[in-house]
């Protein structure tokens, strides 16, 4: 009995455009899971790389090993394939945060802070609210764009001042732009296909998907041999193929499905405050009043953003 209801939990799943009102919170608690998972995932580059790992093996390796996690659960599982366009978005998505996202982040994550890079990540929920909006014809409140925008200002203001800021743009501050626009197109274009083929249906496809050309790219990385890495970057690639390429996008893609999808994404505006948390756990870097101010202010403009209409 058991086995039969996990079959039936990892079925794909068709998610009505807007959550019923009685349960309106569901694409939220959702969406705060994949974000506290992702919140982790420039400290722990950060730490592979400085650890001895090879940027560009960091940024497609860990592609691989979610691939096969994918693979598995897709044999498993057999959830139907995809069909027609539906090819064509993931795509989009395995382009934006299977490929383009890691791979950029890494790079740039060489030369800048993980705090430094929290500055232009802040910029993420914006951009995917107007790709969101390009891609579904959503169109929220003036209120939900004022709270975002202010959300935004207010999470790239307290982490430009606390990492360094924008104050010239660098080839890292560019690789670190490129990769919140292809994470934000493949944030809105797997929300919107999660919710006819399925949250972790949509991210496994994506991750197989990309699979030939990631194997390919690690496996060059790898012809001058095996990296001497130190073990804390080792436990750092694992979370990354783990968690942040796979277990963290089956939520965030299931609250994206559940939504609604604009306002399910202004929950990224709290990751910023999350990343530097974590990067003074694990990095050592100091944190200090304006945090907690700028990051107070953060919060409530999200809290405001969801709840708009």
């Amino acid at each position: 009995m058991k086995a039969n209801s996990s079959v039936t939990a990892l079925r794909p799943e068709v998610v009505p455009t807007r959550v019923s009102s009685g349960r309106p919170a569901n694409g939220l608690a959702w969406g705060v899971l994949g974000i506290l998972a992702f919140s982790l995932t420039v400290p722990m580059t950060r730490i592979a790389v400085q650890g001895g790992l090879d940027a560009a093996l960091v940024g497609t390796g860990r592609a691989v090993v979610a691939a096969a996690l994918a693979g598995i659960a897709l044999l498993v599982f057999r959830p139907p394939r995809p069909r027609g366009r539906q090819w064509l978005s993931l795509a989009v998505v395995a382009l934006g945060v299977v490929l383009g996202f890691p791979v950029l982040t890494s790079l740039a994550l060489r030369s800048v802070e993980a705090s430094h890079a929290a500055v232009v990540i802040a910029l993420l929920p914006a951009v995917t609210a107007v790709l969101s909006c390009l891609r579904t014809g959503e169109r929220p409140r003036r209120r939900f764009w004022w709270a975002a925008g202010l959300g935004a200002a207010a999470a790239l203001g307290f982490t430009l001042l606390q990492g360094g800021g924008l104050g010239v743009l660098r080839p890292a501050d560019l690789l670190l732009l490129a990769a919140v626009v292809c994470c934000a197109a493949g944030y809105a274009e797997g929300g919107v296909l999660s919710r006819s083929l399925g949250s972790w249906q949509t991210i496994s496809w994506a991750l197989v998907l990309a699979a030939p050309l990631t194997l390919v790219l690690s496996a060059q990385r790898l012809a001058s041999g095996w990296p001497q890495a130190e073990p804390q970057a080792w436990l750092a690639f694992g979370y990354l193929a783990a968690v942040s390429m796979f277990l963290g996008f089956l939520a965030w893609y299931r609250g994206l499905a559940l939504g609604p999808l604009v306002q399910v994404s202004q929950v990224q505006l709290a990751q910023p405050l999350l990343t530097l948390a974590w990067s003074v756990l694990l990095l050592g870097e100091h944190v200090g009043v304006l945090t907690v101010v700028g990051g107070s202010v953060v919060l409530l403009c999200t809290a405001i953003a969801v709840r708009s209409r």
